[in-house]
Protein backbone atom coordinates (compact mmCIF):
# COMPACT_ATOMS: atom_id res chain seq x y z
CA UNK A 1 0.00 0.00 0.00
CA UNK A 2 1.74 3.15 -1.16
CA UNK A 3 0.61 6.29 0.61
CA UNK A 4 -0.66 4.21 3.49
CA UNK A 5 -0.03 6.99 6.01
CA UNK A 6 -2.64 9.27 4.42
CA UNK A 7 -6.36 9.59 5.04
CA UNK A 8 -7.45 7.01 2.47
CA UNK A 9 -4.42 4.82 3.05
CA UNK A 10 -5.13 4.39 6.76
CA UNK A 11 -8.71 3.32 6.06
CA UNK A 12 -7.57 0.93 3.33
CA UNK A 13 -4.94 -0.72 5.50
CA UNK A 14 -7.47 -1.28 8.30
CA UNK A 15 -9.98 -2.75 5.86
CA UNK A 16 -7.47 -5.06 4.17
CA UNK A 17 -6.14 -6.36 7.47
CA UNK A 18 -9.69 -6.98 8.69
CA UNK A 19 -10.24 -9.06 5.55
CA UNK A 20 -7.17 -11.20 6.10
CA UNK A 21 -4.57 -9.47 3.95
CA UNK A 22 -0.92 -9.02 4.86
CA UNK A 23 -0.09 -5.37 4.19
CA UNK A 24 3.03 -3.22 4.13
CA UNK A 25 2.75 0.57 4.19
CA UNK A 26 5.13 2.32 1.78
CA UNK A 27 5.27 6.10 2.19
CA UNK A 28 7.60 9.03 2.72
CA UNK A 29 5.60 10.02 5.83
CA UNK A 30 5.58 7.80 8.92
CA UNK A 31 2.09 6.65 9.95
CA UNK A 32 0.30 8.30 12.86
CA UNK A 33 -0.57 4.85 14.19
CA UNK A 34 1.20 1.57 13.61
CA UNK A 35 -1.23 -0.67 11.73
CA UNK A 36 1.27 -2.76 9.77
CA UNK A 37 4.98 -2.77 8.85
CA UNK A 38 6.16 0.57 7.43
CA UNK A 39 9.00 1.30 5.01
CA UNK A 40 10.11 4.80 4.05
CA UNK A 41 10.36 4.94 0.25
CA UNK A 42 10.65 7.77 -2.27
CA UNK A 43 8.64 6.46 -5.21
CA UNK A 44 10.04 9.08 -7.58
CA UNK A 45 13.29 7.08 -7.36
CA UNK A 46 12.98 4.02 -9.62
CA UNK A 47 15.65 2.08 -7.76
CA UNK A 48 13.79 2.43 -4.48
CA UNK A 49 10.49 1.59 -6.17
CA UNK A 50 11.66 -1.61 -7.81
CA UNK A 51 13.42 -2.70 -4.62
CA UNK A 52 10.34 -2.21 -2.48
CA UNK A 53 8.25 -4.31 -4.88
CA UNK A 54 10.85 -7.09 -4.94
CA UNK A 55 12.36 -7.51 -1.48
CA UNK A 56 13.67 -5.53 1.47
CA UNK A 57 15.20 -7.99 3.94
CA UNK A 58 12.31 -9.74 5.72
CA UNK A 59 10.06 -6.66 5.69
CA UNK A 60 8.79 -6.99 2.12
CA UNK A 61 8.95 -10.18 0.10
CA UNK A 62 6.66 -11.86 -2.41
CA UNK A 63 4.44 -8.93 -3.37
CA UNK A 64 1.16 -10.12 -4.92
CA UNK A 65 -0.52 -6.78 -5.56
CA UNK A 66 -0.01 -3.05 -5.27
CA UNK A 67 -2.49 -0.42 -4.15
CA UNK A 68 -0.89 2.85 -5.22
CA UNK A 69 -2.33 5.85 -3.36
CA UNK A 70 0.87 7.84 -2.85
CA UNK A 71 0.74 11.27 -4.52
CA UNK A 72 0.54 14.97 -3.89
CA UNK A 73 -3.21 14.76 -3.25
CA UNK A 74 -4.59 17.99 -4.69
CA UNK A 75 -3.73 20.99 -6.86
CA UNK A 76 -2.19 24.06 -5.27
CA UNK A 77 -0.28 22.35 -2.46
CA UNK A 78 3.01 22.67 -4.37
CA UNK A 79 4.05 24.50 -7.54
CA UNK A 80 2.41 22.89 -10.57
CA UNK A 81 5.62 21.46 -12.00
CA UNK A 82 6.43 19.81 -8.66
CA UNK A 83 2.96 18.26 -8.42
CA UNK A 84 3.09 16.98 -11.98
CA UNK A 85 6.60 15.57 -11.70
CA UNK A 86 5.93 13.81 -8.40
CA UNK A 87 2.63 12.25 -9.44
CA UNK A 88 3.46 11.18 -12.98
CA UNK A 89 6.92 9.84 -12.12
CA UNK A 90 5.84 7.87 -9.06
CA UNK A 91 2.95 6.34 -11.02
CA UNK A 92 5.22 5.41 -13.93
CA UNK A 93 7.72 3.86 -11.52
CA UNK A 94 5.02 1.73 -9.87
CA UNK A 95 3.64 0.54 -13.22
CA UNK A 96 7.09 -0.23 -14.64
CA UNK A 97 8.38 -1.93 -11.48
CA UNK A 98 5.24 -4.09 -11.37
CA UNK A 99 5.70 -5.00 -15.05
CA UNK A 100 9.34 -5.99 -14.61
CA UNK A 101 8.65 -8.03 -11.49
CA UNK A 102 5.52 -9.76 -12.79
CA UNK A 103 3.13 -8.15 -10.31
CA UNK A 104 -0.05 -8.36 -12.38
CA UNK A 105 -2.51 -6.76 -9.96
CA UNK A 106 -2.26 -2.96 -9.61
CA UNK A 107 -4.94 -0.61 -8.31
CA UNK A 108 -4.19 3.10 -8.14
CA UNK A 109 -5.80 6.38 -7.16
CA UNK A 110 -6.82 8.47 -10.13
CA UNK A 111 -9.11 11.42 -9.42
CA UNK A 112 -12.54 12.89 -10.03
CA UNK A 113 -10.72 16.00 -11.26
CA UNK A 114 -10.21 14.40 -14.70
CA UNK A 115 -13.95 14.92 -15.26
CA UNK A 116 -13.46 18.68 -15.66
CA UNK A 117 -13.38 19.98 -12.10
CA UNK A 118 -13.92 22.69 -10.92
CA UNK A 119 -16.56 22.96 -13.68
CA UNK A 120 -15.96 26.58 -14.57
CA UNK A 121 -17.08 25.14 -17.90
CA UNK A 122 -20.32 23.26 -17.19
CA UNK A 123 -20.24 19.47 -17.45
CA UNK A 124 -21.65 18.05 -20.70
CA UNK A 125 -24.32 16.11 -18.84
CA UNK A 126 -25.23 14.77 -15.40
CA UNK A 127 -24.82 12.40 -13.73
CA UNK A 128 -21.26 12.24 -15.06
CA UNK A 129 -19.76 8.88 -15.92
CA UNK A 130 -16.58 7.40 -17.41
CA UNK A 131 -17.73 7.64 -21.03
CA UNK A 132 -16.60 11.10 -22.10
CA UNK A 133 -12.99 12.26 -22.68
CA UNK A 134 -11.08 13.62 -19.71
CA UNK A 135 -10.94 17.40 -19.28
CA UNK A 136 -8.02 18.19 -16.95
CA UNK A 137 -7.98 21.79 -15.76
CA UNK A 138 -4.88 21.65 -13.52
CA UNK A 139 -1.41 20.11 -13.55
CA UNK A 140 -2.63 17.74 -10.83
CA UNK A 141 -5.54 16.57 -12.95
CA UNK A 142 -3.33 16.28 -16.02
CA UNK A 143 -0.98 13.97 -14.11
CA UNK A 144 -3.95 11.73 -13.27
CA UNK A 145 -5.30 11.64 -16.81
CA UNK A 146 -1.87 10.80 -18.20
CA UNK A 147 -1.58 8.08 -15.56
CA UNK A 148 -4.76 6.55 -16.98
CA UNK A 149 -3.26 6.69 -20.48
CA UNK A 150 -0.03 5.08 -19.22
CA UNK A 151 -2.10 2.26 -17.72
CA UNK A 152 -3.67 1.57 -21.12
CA UNK A 153 -0.27 1.31 -22.77
CA UNK A 154 1.22 -0.91 -20.05
CA UNK A 155 -1.73 -3.25 -20.42
CA UNK A 156 -1.35 -3.19 -24.21
CA UNK A 157 2.24 -4.34 -23.74
CA UNK A 158 1.07 -7.15 -21.45
CA UNK A 159 -2.55 -8.27 -21.94
CA UNK A 160 -2.35 -10.27 -18.69
CA UNK A 161 -1.68 -7.10 -16.69
CA UNK A 162 -4.44 -5.51 -14.62
CA UNK A 163 -4.29 -1.81 -13.76
CA UNK A 164 -7.46 -0.33 -12.28
CA UNK A 165 -7.66 3.42 -11.77
CA UNK A 166 -10.17 4.68 -9.21
CA UNK A 167 -11.38 8.23 -9.82
CA UNK A 168 -11.82 9.03 -6.17
CA UNK A 169 -14.15 11.81 -5.12
CA UNK A 170 -13.43 14.22 -2.24
CA UNK A 171 -12.46 11.89 0.61
CA UNK A 172 -14.09 12.50 3.98
CA UNK A 173 -13.69 10.99 7.43
CA UNK A 174 -16.68 10.81 9.82
CA UNK A 175 -15.52 13.69 12.00
CA UNK A 176 -15.67 15.97 8.95
CA UNK A 177 -19.39 15.50 8.47
CA UNK A 178 -20.15 18.12 11.09
CA UNK A 179 -18.84 20.72 8.63
CA UNK A 180 -21.43 19.87 5.97
CA UNK A 181 -23.97 22.29 7.45
CA UNK A 182 -21.97 25.20 6.10
CA UNK A 183 -22.55 24.07 2.50
CA UNK A 184 -26.32 24.13 2.68
CA UNK A 185 -27.08 27.82 2.15
CA UNK A 186 -24.73 28.37 -0.79
CA UNK A 187 -24.82 25.87 -3.64
CA UNK A 188 -21.70 27.40 -5.20
CA UNK A 189 -19.47 26.24 -2.34
CA UNK A 190 -19.50 22.65 -3.57
CA UNK A 191 -20.46 23.02 -7.23
CA UNK A 192 -16.80 22.35 -8.10
CA UNK A 193 -17.39 18.58 -7.95
CA UNK A 194 -21.18 18.45 -8.40
CA UNK A 195 -21.62 18.25 -4.61
CA UNK A 196 -19.89 14.89 -4.41
CA UNK A 197 -17.84 13.17 -1.71
CA UNK A 198 -16.73 9.71 -0.64
CA UNK A 199 -16.28 8.24 2.82
CA UNK A 200 -12.73 6.99 3.44
CA UNK A 201 -14.15 3.64 4.55
CA UNK A 202 -15.93 3.29 1.20
CA UNK A 203 -12.67 4.12 -0.57
CA UNK A 204 -11.22 1.18 1.34
CA UNK A 205 -14.04 -1.06 0.13
CA UNK A 206 -13.46 0.07 -3.45
CA UNK A 207 -9.71 -0.58 -3.25
CA UNK A 208 -10.26 -4.08 -1.88
CA UNK A 209 -12.91 -4.99 -4.43
CA UNK A 210 -10.76 -3.65 -7.25
CA UNK A 211 -7.84 -5.78 -6.04
CA UNK A 212 -10.13 -8.82 -5.97
CA UNK A 213 -11.83 -8.15 -9.32
CA UNK A 214 -11.09 -11.03 -11.78
CA UNK A 215 -10.42 -8.77 -14.75
CA UNK A 216 -7.41 -7.78 -16.83
CA UNK A 217 -6.51 -4.67 -18.75
CA UNK A 218 -6.78 -1.00 -17.87
CA UNK A 219 -10.07 0.20 -16.42
CA UNK A 220 -11.21 3.34 -14.64
CA UNK A 221 -14.09 3.70 -12.19
CA UNK A 222 -15.64 6.72 -10.50
CA UNK A 223 -15.76 6.14 -6.75
CA UNK A 224 -18.13 8.38 -4.81
CA UNK A 225 -20.77 7.98 -2.18
CA UNK A 226 -24.32 7.23 -3.24
CA UNK A 227 -25.58 10.68 -2.21
CA UNK A 228 -24.51 14.32 -2.40
CA UNK A 229 -23.34 16.63 0.37
CA UNK A 230 -26.55 18.70 0.07
CA UNK A 231 -30.00 18.58 1.61
CA UNK A 232 -31.39 20.47 -1.38
CA UNK A 233 -32.56 18.24 -4.27
CA UNK A 234 -30.50 17.78 -7.40
CA UNK A 235 -33.06 19.34 -9.70
CA UNK A 236 -32.97 22.58 -7.70
CA UNK A 237 -29.16 22.63 -7.51
CA UNK A 238 -28.68 22.01 -11.22
CA UNK A 239 -31.31 24.57 -12.21
CA UNK A 240 -29.52 27.21 -10.13
CA UNK A 241 -25.88 26.47 -10.97
CA UNK A 242 -25.92 24.63 -14.31
CA UNK A 243 -29.26 25.53 -15.95
CA UNK A 244 -28.05 24.49 -19.40
CA UNK A 245 -27.23 20.93 -18.28
CA UNK A 246 -30.27 18.62 -18.41
CA UNK A 247 -30.96 16.25 -15.54
CA UNK A 248 -32.58 13.04 -16.77
CA UNK A 249 -35.79 11.71 -15.33
CA UNK A 250 -35.23 9.03 -12.75
CA UNK A 251 -32.32 10.70 -10.94
CA UNK A 252 -33.37 10.74 -7.30
CA UNK A 253 -33.29 14.00 -5.30
CA UNK A 254 -30.02 13.31 -3.48
CA UNK A 255 -28.41 10.73 -5.76
CA UNK A 256 -24.74 11.29 -6.53
CA UNK A 257 -24.14 13.20 -9.76
CA UNK A 258 -20.80 11.39 -10.09
CA UNK A 259 -22.17 8.12 -11.40
CA UNK A 260 -20.97 5.00 -9.60
CA UNK A 261 -23.00 2.66 -11.80
CA UNK A 262 -19.95 1.13 -13.50
CA UNK A 263 -18.21 0.45 -10.17
CA UNK A 264 -21.40 -1.10 -8.82
CA UNK A 265 -21.85 -3.29 -11.88
CA UNK A 266 -18.25 -4.45 -12.41
CA UNK A 267 -16.67 -4.30 -8.96
CA UNK A 268 -19.71 -4.87 -6.76
CA UNK A 269 -19.02 -1.54 -5.04
CA UNK A 270 -21.84 -0.43 -2.74
CA UNK A 271 -21.28 2.59 -0.49
CA UNK A 272 -21.97 1.72 3.15
CA UNK A 273 -21.61 5.11 4.82
CA UNK A 274 -23.41 8.45 4.44
CA UNK A 275 -23.05 11.76 6.20
CA UNK A 276 -26.83 11.69 6.65
CA UNK A 277 -26.48 8.77 9.07
CA UNK A 278 -23.88 10.40 11.32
Amino acid sequence: MTGGSGKAGRACIKDLIEHGYEVVNVDIAPPAESLCPFTHVDLTDFGQTIEVLSAIDDRIRGVDAVAHLAAIPAPGLYPNAVTFKNNILSTYNIFEAARRLGVKNVVWASSETVLGLPFDTPPPYAPLDEEYPGRPETAYSLSKLLGEEMAKQFCRWDPAQKIIGLRLSNIMEPEQYATFDRFQDDATLRKWNLWGYVDARDVAQAIRKALEAPITGAEVFIIANADTVMRRPNAELMAEIFPSVPLPEGVSPHETLLSIAKAQRVLGYQPQYSWRDQ
